[in-house]
């Protein structure tokens, strides 16, 4: 079998799309060196870390800047998977062609955000390409997510699509997230990010649908019940502008509540710091209102360290009955969690155990081999 992957966040990696990409080709050609995998990439890429045995097809761009990718998608990469005579054409992010003669297409869709919450549809040029790629998902062979949530979200949100075409393959983390491996590089991260000794972290996007008005409001309770003994460490890469539909003002509000001493912004952690950022946190935090799968909660468990989490979406089936799940909505009880998280010892133990084995469910290997029993079903239709 011969199948040909869209490789456009190939050399973005630290994305969802790119981890995804990259994770599962790795994974693919451990499990069956014998698969025929083709990465398609725009040629203006250089890619790097490709396994030995995948094949590169480079394929020139007709446009530059935002029209490139829309080209690329529905014109330059099912030309280049026609050339290479791939029965299987699998884009792994939301961007499937209109129609590929050669190949029957596979779409992984991670989440229908712009579909369900307002503030994502974007402006003109957004909402054409929100509604190209739920055209062209209709027309897929099979659709891959990442959660039983998500699924449910496709069938009823893109419409036309039977429930037995999309299948939840649950997505797994790096090995580098680990409660040990690489350890002895954390008193330098705790330096290089100035890391306080006791903290509870949050490490993700700024965006409306993240509910940070409700965890930074959950602190205010928190703060008094602890004092300045556990500060809120919020980690990620801020927006070009806060105060926004989409971007909350998230430091004006911590302003506003006199949360300065306690709660800090570190900017974007690099991948091979955060999982010593998770390690040193005494609990994790993601209060999401909206999530197709919610990798952060699953580095953190891998990590060791006790999740806080919404009751909501996906979170569920991600974290089971290994975290604190609580009702994003109430700050209060939010804030009830986080405290019993940091300060009982008892409570903390049994969720960064409990944690750990969750977390242990989740593997690239068993993403690739469910993913390579959905090539092998779509080639024999």
């Amino acid at each position: 079998m011969h199948v040909a992957l869209n490789g456009w966040f190939w050399d973005q990696p630290f994305t969802g799309s790119g981890q995804y990409t990259r994770q599962l080709v790795i994974a693919l050609r451990r499990l069956d060196p014998s698969l025929m995998l083709t990465l398609i990439v725009p040629a203006t890429m250089q890619p790097e870390g490709v396994p030995d045995g995948v094949q590169v097809v480079p394929v020139r761009l007709a446009f530059g800047g935002n029209p490139a990718k829309v080209w690329f998608e529905q014109r330059g990469y099912p030309a280049a998977v026609a050339r290479t005579g791939a029965e299987i054409a699998h884009i792994p992010y939301w961007g499937p062609p209109l129609s590929s003669p050669k190949a029957k297409l596979i779409a992984t869709i991670h989440d229908v955000v712009p579909l369900a919450i307002p503030a994502y549809q974007g402006g003109l040029g957004a909402r054409l390409y929100t509604s190209l790629v739920t055209a062209a998902s209709r027309g897929v062979a099979h659709i891959i997510t990442d959660s039983e949530f998500s699924k449910e979200e496709i069938v009823a949100r893109i419409g036309g699509i039977a429930p037995e075409f999309v299948t939840s393959i649950p997505l797994a983390c790096v090995p580098e997230m680990h409660p040990r491996m690489g350890a002895e590089r954390d008193p330098a991260t705790r330096e290089r990010y100035a890391l306080p000794d006791d903290y509870a972290l949050y490490l993700g996007g700024f965006d409306v649908r993240k509910n940070l008005l409700a965890l930074i409001a959950a602190w205010t309770f928190v703060k008094a019940a602890v004092g300045d003994d556990y500060r809120l460490v919020m980690a990620g890469k801020p927006p070009a502008k806060w105060g926004t539909a989409r971007f909350p003002d998230l430091p004006a509000e911590v302003k506003k509540l006199e949360l300065d001493d306690v709660i800090r912004f570190i900017g974007p952690v690099a991948e091979a710091d955060k999982p010593g950022v998770y390690r040193m946190a005494r609990a994790s935090i993601f209060p999401t209102l909206y999530e197709g799968f919610g990798l952060g909660p699953l580095e953190s468990m891998a990590c060791g360290t006790p999740v806080v989490a919404a009751d909501a979406t996906s979170i569920p089936e991600l974290v089971g009955d290994a975290g604190y799940l609580v009702d994003p909505l109430d700050s209060r009880l939010m804030a009830g969690a986080i405290v019993g998280t940091l300060i009982k010892d008892e409570l903390h133990n049994r969720l960064a155990n409990e944690g750990l084995a969750r977390a242990t469910n989740f593997n690239w290997m068993k993403t690739a081999a469910a993913t390579l029993e959905i090539y092998k079903r779509v080639a024999n239709l």
